[in-house]
């Protein structure tokens, strides 16, 4: 092949890229620290908002589900409108949403805001991942700035609680969401100069329909399981679930008849795409299942205040960074699928600590250290996965997929990991109730720990301690539940990996 025949590599990015990817972080860090960070605010915001079970839980993963509902939307909007264009406008949304869930004087208005700054979540992530992947176009920066982003999400979601924690020592627990204000500022500022816009060149009309179906889908699934699970069985949450079960049917089914579907279902034709995103959904709800209870264990069953809780989540934070750097090292030598793999069966380790959890913290951290450090590979590389494996053309729309699957993992993780371990809670409790305490106090104490625990003060102490004692051993049971249930769900991804394995094994062949 003659100079004048030989392809044009790609041209590789310089500082003002890098710079630019660094302005990006920003709403990877904030978009995940914003679900993590409201761990520890839990218990000072319910004592002063007083919400029921159902508005603690709404509280947590409403915000997750929006984002989740809205990511696809947004993404295509991305490819329409342009990704740099959404990015900002989702971050004036972000800062004003975030100002009023500071400011937020009850249970409804709190979760309303939550909604919001789901939403305009919803705007920062895709496009900041398809502006990635329009500023890098050399294959492997394009991977290594992947993986730095999705550093920051990790990042993000394990700092959460640290920061969180030492906002709450000096502060009250709305200054937690203040974090938002300067750093959208910062991305205001410096984004029109560093990052070029980016839109796709045939992008389709947006449907109004679609969006609705999914946003609605995952909302109307998640209150069904909500109710099931703390409430038992009932039809009208059965019902709500059905009904959620068929909207997604009729939303999967309209996006087959669309010439320009706002979810395209041929990626997952490909199972380089596929089984990614259906791994990132379950390592979404492994890890934000599991830090949603030990970040109230730390506080509400061993009596950490918010600042120690998080300076004992800070080794998790340390660990996944470490794994995340050597993972990204090492992938010019070992395949993504199998780093992958492996991580998921060292993850088990974690589990499997956490069913021994009890009064000593070493024991909990050491176990979510272990699971955080094993699935850090598939969040490290499972993105650019996914992103790589689809056309360029639809870069928006792949970005979408692919923080759908995460957010939308974290938000199943929260709702009905927790809301399982509130029914065994509850049931736990009832079961052991100490004697002498009032039926309406009992209701109320089943419904959550803190709940329980501000009931247990307002007592006699001969009747509020024993409460107050078998109310944290209800808890301490959930964990253990919750922990067993996560190991097969462990088991389930590193099988599902091996299939990637296999895959892009088939496909390296095939090329």
């Amino acid at each position: 092949m003659s100079a004048a025949e030989a392809p044009e590599l790609p041209s590789r990015a310089g500082a003002r890229e890098w710079a630019a990817l660094a302005v990006l972080g920003v709403p990877a860090v904030l978009v995940m620290m914003n679900m993590s960070v409201l761990y520890l605010a839990l218990p000072s915001l319910s004592a002063e908002l007083r919400p029921g079970g159902a508005q603690l839980l709404w509280i947590t993963d409403i915000y997750g589900f929006v984002v989740a509902g809205s990511l696809v939307t947004m993404g295509t909007l991305g490819d329409r409108l342009g990704h740099r264009r959404i990015l900002l406008i989702g971050s004036v949304l972000f800062a004003c949403a975030s100002v009023l869930a500071a400011c937020s004087t009850s249970a409804g208005m709190l979760i309303a805001a939550r909604a919001v700054q789901g939403f305009a979540a919803a705007c920062l992530a895709p496009s900041s991942l398809a502006l990635i992947r329009a500023l890098f176009l050399d294959s492997r920066q394009r991977t290594l700035a992947i993986t730095i982003w999705m550093m920051g999400f990790m990042g993000g979601g394990a700092l959460g609680p640290l920061v969180g924690g030492v906002l709450l020592h000096f502060f009250w627990w709305g200054a937690v969401f203040l974090l938002a204000v300067p750093a959208m500022a910062l991305l205001l500022v410096t984004g029109p100069f560093l990052i070029p816009e980016s839109r796709a060149t045939a992008a389709g009309r947006l449907d109004a329909v679609s969006v609705v179906l999914s946003l609605l889908t995952p909302l109307t699934i998640v209150f069904g399981i909500k109710e099931l699970a703390v409430h038992g069985f009932a039809l009208p949450s059965a019902g709500v679930l059905a009904a959620g079960l068929v909207i997604g049917t009729v939303f999967v089914r309209r996006q087959r008849r669309l010439a320009h579907p706002l979810l395209d279902l041929a990626l997952f034709r490909i199972p380089a795409f596929a089984v990614p995103v259906a791994g990132m959904v379950l390592v979404g709800v492994l890890l934000f299942g599991t830090s949603l209870l030990t970040s109230q264990y730390l506080q509400l069953v061993l009596g950490f205040s918010p600042l120690a809780a998080g300076l004992w989540q800070l080794p998790t934070a340390a660990t996944g960074t470490v794994v995340a750097l050597v993972v990204s090292g090492l992938t010019g030598r070992i395949r993504p699928a199998v780093l992958m793999t492996a991580g998921a069966a060292l993850a088990v380790a974690g589990p499997v600590l956490l069913t021994q959890a009890d009064d000593n913290p070493f024991v909990l951290v050491c176990g979510s250290v272990a699971l955080f450090a094993g699935l850090t590979p598939y969040m490290a590389l499972g993105t650019s996965l996914v992103v790589d494996a689809a056309p360029p053309e639809r870069a928006g729309s792949a970005s979408a997929i692919s923080e759908t699957g995460a957010e939308l993992g974290g938000a199943l993780g929260i709702a009905v990991m927790g809301s399982v371990a509130t029914g065994v809670y509850g049931g736990y409790l009832i079961d052991h109730l100490p004697p002498g305490v009032p039926p309406e106090v009992a209701r109320a104490a089943r419904e959550t720990l803190p709940a329980a625990l501000e009931a247990a003060l307002r007592l006699p102490e001969s009747i509020g301690v024993p409460l107050a004692e078998t109310a944290r051993e209800a808890f301490t049971h959930s964990l253990h539940v919750h922990a067993l249930i996560t190991i097969p769900l462990l088991a389930a991804l590193a099988l599902l990996t091996l299939t990637l394995r296999r895959t892009t094994s088939s496909t390296e062949r095939t090329r």
